[in-house]
């Protein structure tokens, strides 16, 4: 049986009639905000005076997205964004104050680098919840499916810029770690705070297998291409000569890149263009599900003016923060004994993900464990399909060795992680018990990371061979 249309896209007597009739009525204030003509139009919620577009006019804004302002109103503006989509996202906004500080400490006590790391780590947390926020906003004003593209796109702006700032540096092993950590935090951390989230409000919480199906093999298949670097250099260590090996693994990293891009932009294309459909009605159903879905469509939200606005803002303070965080890691790697595997494998992907996780999180707790699922899957190929190999491929630009050989322990770990949440999306059907699961697995790695050694010749901007001018190649 198909969900009913939406009352508020409904003439006014026909959602009586309907309210007349279901067993779950509509209340009269609710209705009264529908259209007030026979056509489709848009809702007035925020905009009593609003009329219907004029006839032969298309609406390109979604309903769920309307603000019923344009241009950009600055109270308005700092009223919406301060309350947020959730409350999480809410507790995030608390550390604004600590971004002020984090820039005051960064230039009055420039030696101060443990202060200056955690006052900046956590500024962090709501420059990021910014763009994540600024993204959801942006999404409801489109298709489901552009919009989840759009919120993935977005939420993974704070790690390309921070893999950028590492690259600048010559921070390779930190790279290296922090790329399959982002992976592991969004599989295991955040998959798993989802399936505590959904399980919390009832026993089970069912999903489609359009979702998991195509994400947990493209999954499966970006974690087997990701490790063949490792593996043939592993391989032929006792064969060919370091320099040897260290040459063809490059090459073999940048191939490896540009197939893993290529993959990216097919799977877009399967997402957005071929089957599109099938993915906006698995979304549409999740919509419906929504418990709170009313009380969403009421919000107050931004206006498209407000959106870009907010994206650049936090876009530019997130950079900074970015810049701040990299320049404080060599010498706290150095002076603390902290190893670039945990700072890569568990530190910087646990801030770099967390809008995209928070909004995750939110939409299992109101059982849109689709829309869930979509953020977590398309989060983490989104790291490992484009985020990863657009690094090589800068870095070859730049002329850095910058390769894909990994440590054999964190490849180890990212290929069992993989089966493991592959096991857990076979049946559709996820519990609080799978998602307590997953983030045991994730703090077994993290507690592991910890412990691992820096690799030899580690130094401020380690790497397995520095730019290719002064390395093998």
């Amino acid at each position: 049986m198909s969900a009913p249309r939406s009352p508020y896209r409904q003439p006014y007597r026909e959602s009586i009639s309907r309210r007349r009739e279901s067993s779950h009525p509509i209340p009269a204030e609710k209705a009264r905000t529908s259209a007030v003509s026979n056509r489709d139009s848009l809702p007035v919620h925020y905009a009593p005076r609003h009329r219907a577009p004029p006839p032969g006019r298309k609406v390109r804004v979604k309903p769920s997205g309307e603000s019923g302002r344009t241009g950009f109103h600055p109270l308005k503006f700092l009223k919406i964004t301060w309350k947020s989509s959730s409350r999480a996202s809410l507790i995030c906004n608390i550390f604004w104050p600590v971004v002020p500080a984090a820039f005051a400490v960064k230039y009055a006590l420039p030696d101060e680098h443990v202060l200056i790391f955690v006052l900046t780590y956590i500024a962090m947390i709501p420059c990021a919840n910014m763009v994540g926020f600024a993204g959801q906003e942006l999404s409801r004003k489109v298709s489901h499916v552009f919009g989840v593209l759009i919120e993935t796109t977005l939420g993974s702006v704070v790690e390309i810029i921070l893999f950028m700032v590492l690259l600048k540096g010559d921070q390779f092993v930190v790279i290296q770690a922090a790329i399959l950590g982002s992976i592991l935090a969004t599989m295991l951390l955040c998959l798993g705070l989802c399936f505590i989230a959904g399980g919390m409000r009832r026993e089970e919480t069912e999903f489609s297998d359009t979702i998991t199906e195509a994400g947990s093999g493209l999954l499966l298949t970006a974690g087997v291409a990701l490790a063949v670097p490792t593996i043939f250099d592993r391989s032929l260590r006792s064969i060919l000569t370091v320099e040897e090996i260290d040459r063809k693994t490059l090459h073999i990293s940048r191939i490896v890149a540009i197939l893993l891009i290529i993959s990216y932009m097919v799977y877009v294309y399967f997402q957005a263009r071929t089957h599109h459909g099938i993915y906006d009605a698995v979304f549409e159903h999740d919509e419906q599900r929504d418990h709170d879905k009313h009380r969403d469509i009421q919000k107050a939200k931004l206006t498209l003016t407000e959106c870009i606005i907010a994206l650049v803002f936090s876009i530019t303070l997130v950079t900074f923060m970015a810049i701040f965080l990299v320049e404080q890691i060599a010498p706290i790697v150095e002076e603390h004994s902290i190893s670039d595997p945990f700072m890569g494998l568990i530190l910087v992907p646990l801030v770099e993900k967390a809008a995209e996780h928070l909004t995750a999180v939110d939409e299992a707790w109101d059982n849109q464990m689709n829309f869930a699922l979509s953020h977590v899957l398309g989060a983490t190929l989104q790291t490992a399909l484009l985020n990863a190999p657009l690094v090589v491929i800068v870095a070859w630009g730049l002329h850095k060795h910058m390769d894909l050989v990994f440590e054999v322990f964190d490849i180890s770990m990212l290929i069992l992680a993989i089966v493991t949440v592959g096991n857990f999306l076979r049946d559709q059907k996820s519990n609080y018990l799978e998602g307590f699961l997953c983030v045991i697995v994730y703090l077994a790695i993290a507690v592991a990371a910890f412990y691992y050694p820096n690799p030899p010749g580690h130094g401020a901007g380690a790497s397995r061979a520095g730019t290719e001018g002064g390395g093998a190649h």
